[in-house]
């Protein structure tokens, strides 16, 4: 499913938007450690992480998208730096746990929310 279908049916918040991608399948953590052992090229990242290591995480993963959870916002330093390397910041005022729920249904189970 394309990133902006996504972020239409779920109703996020855009920071910033990188190119339209093609995303595969989504991740749920906030060790970043963990993303980069376990996420996959092409999933959203879904984190309540803000802070600048979050974007080297997903250039090193491919991750075109990372979505923060729980009305975090990052600096716009972090912003600028997403747009510089193409990556898709979206927000959501939702925990990880709910978005992360929609998120399958989209994606696995083809389902309206």
């Amino acid at each position: 499913m394309k990133l902006k279908d996504i972020i239409n049916r779920m109703d996020l918040k855009v920071l910033n938007i990188g190119e339209d991608n093609e995303i595969r399948g989504g991740y749920s953590s906030d060790l970043l450690s963990n993303v980069m052992a376990n996420a996959k090229e092409g999933d959203i990242w879904i984190t309540v992480q803000k802070h600048m290591n979050i974007i080297a995480v997903a250039q090193l993963k491919k991750i075109p998208a990372i979505l923060i959870a729980g009305g975090g916002n990052p600096s716009e330093d972090v912003i600028k730096r997403a747009e510089d390397e193409g990556i898709s910041i979206l927000g959501s005022e939702e925990g990880a746990f709910e978005l992360s729920g929609k998120l399958y249904n989209l994606l696995i189970k083809n389902q309206d929310l």
